[in-house]
């Protein structure tokens, strides 16, 4: 696999226990115990991880600025809401942060539908959401690489304003990179004119290749000025020592899944997006797609990226990673429970296999 390709993890940031079966441990989402994650990820190979977010979590920028704090190499991916945050406040708080780790935030822009009454944010429809999401994303890169910007949009409007400390450009980046998920066509259109890499969840190779030409040619249309856009690919990896094993675990787990009717699993479920649609689709076309793509948790609860998964031996799961990546994805956010202990496991017997 490319030594282009980059691997991330993913820390659920969530008040409650046993997120899609981790182990439901005394202070599992305190800062020592999600330190101990984070720090696990830089032992063991990892270039960081995804930050989840949504009302009703811990604030995702805090958790993220508090884990880099506590570590030297580990980049968060942090997810963020257009209408949580206003574009100069972001952009500031984002620069700074930066700025005190070196260079080391990722941002992941989220669109989907929350509890926006909760947190005093409104939204018009699907037009008008995703509107508002790309006119941020244009702003807030703007505020990141010029100054004294004046901008009169339809959602967002500022004068004469230049953030401090400025992004410091570090080789070819220029920004932290903006990260993107979204099935839907006006999703799509915001990824191939704004984003810097686009994530998919876990479909098979000929989705995820069929959405790939799309988005190029979509890019070709929108007269995209950025950089060309990136592939990114969010799934769960069962990994054993065995492909036995494996197949053994997970069946097992799917059974648990639904003796519990997917309790603590289906935070993706309140809404179904185009995405979480495709993804809980899959399962009608068989258990298992592709070489090992496990659909059955669909079924069952699983939602987002556990909706699906990547299920053997270390060097199974390689060499279907490897399948995605030949296809054009070059970032991958991988994850399985228990969280601490999966990121020993595939960061000691995974990745160094899509390494070498």
């Amino acid at each position: 696999m490319s030594t282009h390709s980059e691997f991330l993890w993913y820390i659920p940031n969530d008040v409650r226990p046993g997120h899609r079966g981790d182990s439901a441990v005394d202070n599992h989402n305190s800062l020592d115990t999600l330190t101990s994650h984070a720090r696990a990820l830089e032992e063991h190979g990892w270039k960081g991880a995804l930050i989840g977010t949504g009302w009703g979590r811990p604030d995702t920028f805090t958790v993220a600025a508090s884990l880099a704090a506590r570590t030297t190499t580990f980049e968060p991916l942090i997810a963020i809401r257009p209408g949580y945050w206003r574009p100069a406040n972001f952009a500031s708080a984002a620069a700074t942060l930066d700025h005190l780790t070196g260079g080391r935030v990722r941002i992941n822009i989220v669109s989907g539908k929350d509890d926006l009454a909760a947190y005093g944010d409104s939204e018009g429809d699907q037009a008008h959401r995703y509107s508002r999401t790309r006119e941020f994303m244009r702003l807030v890169r703007r505020l990141w690489t010029e100054e004294n910007v004046t901008s009169a949009g339809e959602h967002f409007r500022v004068a004469e304003s230049t953030v401090v400390p400025r992004i410091e450009v570090r080789g070819d980046r220029r920004h932290p990179k903006f990260y993107f998920g979204g099935a839907s066509e006006a999703a799509e259109r915001v990824a191939a004119s704004e984003a810097d890499v686009q994530l998919f969840w876990g479909e098979p190779l000929d989705g995820v290749r069929e959405r790939i030409d799309r988005l190029k040619a979509l890019s070709r249309e929108l007269d995209r000025d950025l950089p060309p856009l990136e592939f990114g690919l969010r799934i769960t990896t069962l990994v054993r020592d065995t492909t036995e094993q494996a197949w053994a675990d997970a069946e097992a787990k799917v059974a648990e899944m639904a003796g519990s009717k997917g309790a603590g699993w289906h935070d993706h479920q309140r809404v179904l997006a185009v995405g979480q649609q495709r993804l809980l689709a899959l399962y009608e076309r068989g258990d298992v797609l592709d070489d090992n793509l496990y659909t059955a948790p669909g079924k069952f609860g699983g939602g987002g990226a556990g909706t699906t998964w990547l299920v053997g031996s270390a060097v199974d799961v390689a060499r279907s990673l490897r399948k995605y990546q030949d296809l054009g994805i070059t970032h991958f956010v991988l994850s399985d429970t228990p969280y601490l202990s999966e990121i020993r496991r595939q960061g000691d017997q995974l990745l160094p296999l899509l390494r070498g």
